[in-house]
């Protein structure tokens, strides 16, 4: 494995742990505002969605991640 070829895989997985990061601390920040201050229901619905959204693009990220290491 060249060396441009491993720098191009840790920064791919450091953008997916800073995406799980970010996704987890904003939709629980999201969830105790939200509930704080009583808002809408269909928002959160929507935090839950964008958050699964990021973990689900961060999990490709990391599964094509994985295989190219593996082969």
């Amino acid at each position: 494995m060249s060396a441009p070829d491993l720098d191009s895989q840790r920064r791919q997985g450091r953008q997916a742990l800073f995406v799980i990061i970010g996704a987890t601390v904003g939709w629980v920040g999201l969830n105790l505002v939200g509930g704080a201050l009583g808002m809408d229901p269909r928002y959160a619905f929507l935090a839950d969605f964008a958050a699964l959204a990021a973990f689900f693009w961060a999990f490709i990220v990391m599964l094509r991640l994985w295989l190219r290491r593996t082969k």
